[in-house]
C-alpha cells in the first residue's frame, strides 16, 4: 500500500505589532525594526489618522515617513468621525497591499482597542445613532464618564468590568449598542473572528522603568509646547471637531488655557498628569494580553532580540 504524500503547508504570512505606552520609544524602534525586516509601518493610533493633529499625536515627521512607508496617517479631516470598525477595514486592506509588495506589515502604536479588533475581530455592525451618541457625550460632559459607567454596569456588567470608568468613548459605544440591539456588546463580541487564523502574528510590547517613563512623558510634553502645541490646538478648535477628536488628550487642557481657566504652566502640568494617567491605562490594557512579548525599551540589544522572533 502506497502512502500519498501530504500536501505542503505554506507558512502563514507574518504581521508584527509593536505596542506600549505613550513616550516609551515606539516610533524610533519601529523605524529601526522596519529597516531590518523589510517592513512597512501601519499606524496603530486613533489620532494619527487625522490631518492637523501632528504635535498632539506625536506623529512621525514627513522626513521619517519618506524613509519608511507609513499607512493610516493623515487620512481624515478632524471634523470626521472615525471608529474601530473603519480602522479595521482600512488596516486589513493595508496588510494585503504590503504583503503583495513583498514586505511585512509592522503595526506601531498605543491604541489597544485597535489591536483587539484586528486580532480578535469585530462583531457584526450594530449601526449608529448619532443623536443618542451626542446625548451620551453631553451626559459625560455634565455628569462625568463614571456616571455612564454605572449605567453600563446595570445593562452589561461584563463590559463594565473590562472598560475603565474614564474611557468615555468605549462606555458610550457599549451603551449605544445595547440601545440599538437590546443585547450587551460583550455577548455580541463573542461571535467575532480575528486575523490570527490567516496570519502568523507576533506582538512586541515595550516598557521601561515607571519613573523613567514618566520623565520621558514630561520631557515630551515640554517639547510639544516648544514646537507650537498651543497654536495647533487653537487652529483645530476653530473648526468643527469630531467627537473622536475631542477625546484627544491635550484638547481640553489647551482649550481651558485659551479660555483663561488656567495659565500656561498649569496647562502643561495638567497635560503631563493626564498623559501619565493615560500611559497607566495603556499598560493596564496591554498587560492583560497574554500574546504580548514584553521587552525593555532601553535594552541595547532590543532590535536583535526582535529579529530573532521574526
Amino acid at each position: 500500500m502506497t502512502h500519498q504524500p501530504k500536501p505542503c503547508s505554506h507558512p502563514k504570512p507574518k504581521i508584527i505589532f509593536l505596542v506600549g505606552p505613550t513616550a516609551v520609544g515606539k516610533t524610533a524602534l519601529s523605524l529601526k525594526l522596519a529597516r531590518k525586516i523589510n517592513a512597512e509601518i501601519i499606524s496603530l493610533d486613533s489620532m494619527q489618522v487625522y490631518q492637523g493633529i501632528d504635535i498632539l499625536s506625536s506623529k512621525p515627521s514627513l522626513k521619517l515617513r519618506h524613509k519608511i512607508k507609513h499607512h493610516l496617517i493623515d487620512i481624515l479631516s478632524p471634523d470626521k468621525e472615525f471608529d474601530a470598525a473603519q480602522y479595521r477595514r482600512l488596516a486589513v486592506k493595508a496588510i494585503k497591499d504590503i504583503h503583495q509588495g513583498g514586505k511585512i506589515p509592522l503595526f506601531t502604536g498605543g491604541t489597544g482597542l485597535y489591536l483587539n479588533v484586528l486580532l480578535e475581530g469585530i462583531f457584526a455592525d450594530a449601526g449608529k445613532d448619532e443623536a443618542l451618541r451626542r446625548e451620551l457625550y453631553n451626559q459625560a460632559e455634565i455628569s462625568g464618564s463614571a456616571y455612564l459607567h454605572r449605567k453600563l454596569q446595570e445593562v452589561d456588567p461584563e463590559s463594565a468590568l473590562r472598560i475603565h470608568p474614564n474611557d468615555a468613548k468605549r462606555i458610550i459605544r457599549a451603551l449605544e449598542v445595547y440601545k440599538l440591539t437590546g443585547k450587551p456588546i460583550s455577548e455580541l463580541q463573542k461571535k467575532r473572528k480575528g486575523l490570527e487564523d490567516k496570519y502568523e502574528v507576533i506582538v512586541f510590547g515595550l516598557n521601561k522603568d515607571r519613573e523613567v517613563l514618566y520623565k520621558s512623558i514630561d520631557r515630551r510634553v515640554d517639547e510639544m509646547f516648544e514646537r507650537g502645541l498651543v497654536n495647533e490646538v487653537k487652529k483645530l478648535l476653530t473648526g468643527n471637531l469630531s467627537l473622536t477628536c475631542k477625546q484627544a488628550i491635550g484638547i481640553r487642557e489647551i482649550r481651558d488655557y485659551l479660555e483663561g481657566k488656567h495659565d500656561l504652566e498649569q496647562a502643561k502640568d495638567l497635560l503631563k498628569k493626564n498623559t501619565r494617567n493615560y500611559a497607566k491605562r495603556q499598560l493596564t490594557w496591554f498587560r492583560k494580553d497574554k500574546r504580548i512579548i514584553w521587552l525593555d525599551a532601553d535594552d541595547q540589544q532590543i532590535i536583535n532580540r526582535m529579529v530573532k522572533y521574526v
